[in-house]
């Protein structure tokens, strides 16, 4: 996922609110190691994460708050640049975090190698339910049948429109791809050879996943071991962005490119429409003043199948951990108790993996999160073979770049891609 966040700090913390979920482990608070005696010497956990900035003084705004709520635990946040070598190498050396912020798809990748600790028993234990969480997501945390960690936020492409634009066109919010096209085509400016407003972005690739999904079709075949775009829903997918760059000139490769955020292509009225997740909010807010924009689940495909890709981090406990009971208690304060989760919501402007929050009146009365809610009911994650983001990215993305920029065919596009494609995910398969 990107690191994308640029959000708000909330000031004032309720501590009274956020005592949340109770100790209910027999040692919590009291440290024992190395000398087989309890004492009252709040016992010290390491959470480590890998955003800074703003991100990380959200983070340290929960660290805060629990730290506050009880006198058993202290949990200390480190940030650390290059998170998953120095994981994978404390591992094995006895310096282990006790709590990591995680990226949802690396599971598959690591929980095969011992390195995350299984929260099932906890789980259990202490009675919180699965179905207070996101079905995608806690199976983007799972590697066979075993859950390494809770969802902490849960994300997924929408449609975002301006709404001065339309309006002025006598257009509607697409629904289809063929109202897509259509006001892609109309929104579309040129000034001779320069292009002043795009209809579309098509500047990145990646979204190849949930276009594909969109025309009917699939990333993997239903074994799991092998692509399966090649197919007609993937020339689907070529075909409408080829008559977008081609026919239409609805955009054109670089037009985004340099543009920091306060002269965004959307903010500043040179692009009528982009698919972009719920992290954008603030930024148009903040630096559109002048901007009317509305936001609807990604339009429909040719036969009326709807798809977005499911994305978000989540929090897991580290197999190396010296106190994985009170690592739980620190995770299970922060995302199964109603309060905190909402703390941690109005703070980072995330939309949180734990649903009962989502009756809350900061979601229900702002009506710029419907869109992603609604289109949170149907996402879907990305395969969870672990080879498939190199899979994606090495062999995929390129060659869909070569076809954006008109020197690749899209039928040797997708036969390249799937043959390249295929040799990585047998590559980097440990799904034996």
């Amino acid at each position: 996922m990107k690191k994308w966040m640029s959000t708000i700090v909330v000031g004032v913390i309720l501590v009274g609110l956020l005592s949340g979920c109770g100790s209910s482990s027999g040692n919590t608070g009291k440290s024992s190691e190395g000398t087989g005696k309890e004492t009252n010497k709040p016992v010290e956990l390491t959470f480590w994460g890998d955003w800074g900035g703003e991100g990380q003084k959200q983070f340290e705004t929960m660290v805060n708050a629990f730290n506050e709520s009880q006198d058993k635990i202290r949990v200390k946040y480190v940030l650390q640049q290059d998170m998953i070598t120095k994981f994978l190498t404390a591992s094995t050396s006895g310096g282990s975090p006790d709590i990591m912020f995680w990226d949802r798809w690396r599971t598959s990748l690591y929980a095969p190698k011992n390195v995350l600790h299984p929260i099932d028993e906890y789980l259990d234990r202490d009675g919180i339910s699965r179905s207070d969480y996101y079905d995608e997501a806690l199976k983007e945390l799972s590697y066979k049948d075993k859950l390494y960690g809770l969802p902490l936020t849960v994300d997924a492409r929408a449609l975002f429109y301006n709404k001065t634009m339309f309006k002025e066109a006598g257009l509607e919010a697409p629904t289809n791809w063929a109202e897509l096209e259509q006001a892609a085509a109309k929104l579309t400016k040129w000034n001779g050879n320069k292009l002043e407003v795009a209809g579309l972005s098509l500047g990145d690739p990646g979204l190849f996943s949930m276009y594909v999904q969109q025309a009917g079709g699939k990333m993997l075949n239903d074994a799991g071991d092998a692509t399966a775009f090649n197919s007609e829903a993937g020339k689907e997918v070529l075909g409408l962005w080829g008559r977008l760059l081609n026919e239409h000139k609805a955009y054109k490769l670089g037009f985004e490119q340099g543009l920091g955020e306060g002269q965004d292509a959307f903010v500043t009225g040179k692009l009528a429409m982009n698919f972009t997740g719920p992290w954008m909010l603030s930024t148009y807010k903040k630096y559109g003043k002048d901007l009317d924009f509305g936001i609807v689940p990604p339009p429909a495909g040719p036969n009326g199948d709807k798809a977005s890709v499911m994305g978000g981090f989540g929090l897991v406990i580290a197999e190396g951990s010296k106190h994985k009971e009170e690592a739980w208690e620190f995770v299970k304060w922060w995302l199964a108790n109603k309060d905190n989760v909402l703390l941690w919501s109005k703070t980072s402007l995330n939309i949180p993996g734990f649903k009962p929050a989502l009756e809350d009146p900061f979601f229900k009365d702002d009506p710029s999160w419907k869109p992603f809610l609604d289109t949170l009911e149907f996402a879907k994650i990305r395969p969870q073979h672990p080879g498939y983001s190199v899979m994606e990215v090495d062999g995929l993305i390129p060659n869909l770049q070569l076809f954006l920029e008109g020197k690749q065919d899209a039928d040797t596009t997708l036969k390249k891609s799937a043959d390249q494609g295929d040799r990585l995910l047998k590559d980097n398969n440990l799904l034996k």
